[in-house]
């Protein structure tokens, strides 16, 4: 995966184990491209002529594989990159997959540098350029492949309605930077819970949730004349009390697959009330 510019993280190859020291084994490798050569960053403004082109970005390649599944000899290396280009829903889970490890290492350079702002994860709209493919220890290593095709994990929806998803968040970002619109406290909690849980962080996602459905219920009583929203609103106040116990369990360990899965539905009808709310007001 291609992005432009810098992450926060060294280049290198790093090891990543799933469930603890005896889990399935990743690598990611980091290698920036193109990066402009190293010197020391002037702090006094220097003149600029107009018209000057900006100076040139450096490209981050992150490469995932997958050191759990290895393929027996480049003939049925080769099937499976036949295989898995001619299933959509497959390039769609391994690019996924392949940022779900970028992330977490994202995420644990911004824990470990003590970073708010180097928190954003990445998705695959950011790429400039996304490669499946296979090769060798030392090759894949490398970042470099046997064989790869490029693919294309954007949209698929029509350019219609593609426009229309692009239009609605850009008059939103008008209305709120023109002060005509306030963002409200839950939005912005509810969406960290999402990013957590997506990420596997399930004791963060619990806590956050707590304080999100909270918000969500006080900012939102009463916003719609709607029987949907009443209906929903009503949901949330009812189970409220297993969102506090997730949050209670997360304080002292893993939560249970019940707890998780009650944050799971929790959160997801916590965005259908955000939804709703969007799409009644247009």
């Amino acid at each position: 995966m291609d992005f432009a510019g810098a992450l926060p993280l060294a280049d290198g190859r790093y090891l990543a184990r799933s469930g603890g020291p005896e889990g399935a084994e990743s690598v990611l490798v980091l290698q920036r491209v193109g990066a402009p050569a190293a010197g020391r960053r002037k702090r006094r403004p220097r003149r600029v002529e107009a018209g000057d082109d900006p100076a040139a970005l450096t490209l981050s390649r992150a490469t995932a594989i997958r050191a759990f599944a290895p393929l027996p000899d480049e003939g049925e290396a080769a099937r499976w990159l036949d295989e898995v280009c001619e299933a959509e829903d497959t390039i769609d889970v391994l690019v996924d997959e392949g940022l779900a490890l970028l992330n977490r290492a994202l995420h644990a350079q911004a824990v470990s540098a003590a970073s708010p702002r180097a928190n954003a994860e990445l998705g695959a709209e950011a790429a400039e350029r996304i490669l499946v493919g296979y090769g060798s220890g030392e090759e894949v290593a490398a970042s470099r492949f046997r064989d790869a095709r490029a693919v294309d994990v954007g949209p698929r929806a029509s350019r219609r309605r593609q426009r229309e998803e692009e239009l609605r968040p850009q008059e939103r970002v008008a209305a709120l930077l023109g002060g005509r619109e306030r963002l409200d406290t839950c939005e912005t909690l509810l969406l960290r819970a999402r990013a957590d849980l997506d990420a596997g962080r399930d004791r963060e996602a619990a806590l956050q949730l707590r304080v999100g459905l909270e918000a969500l219920l006080a900012e939102l009583k009463g916003a719609l004349a709607d029987p949907g929203h009443e209906k929903d609103m009503g949901l949330l106040g009812e189970r409220k009390s297993e969102v506090g116990a997730a949050a209670n369990a997360a304080l002292q360990g893993e939560l249970s697959e019940e707890q998780r899965q009650a944050v799971e539905e929790l959160l997801e009808i916590s965005e259908r009330v955000l939804r709703r709310r969007r799409v009644l007001r247009g």
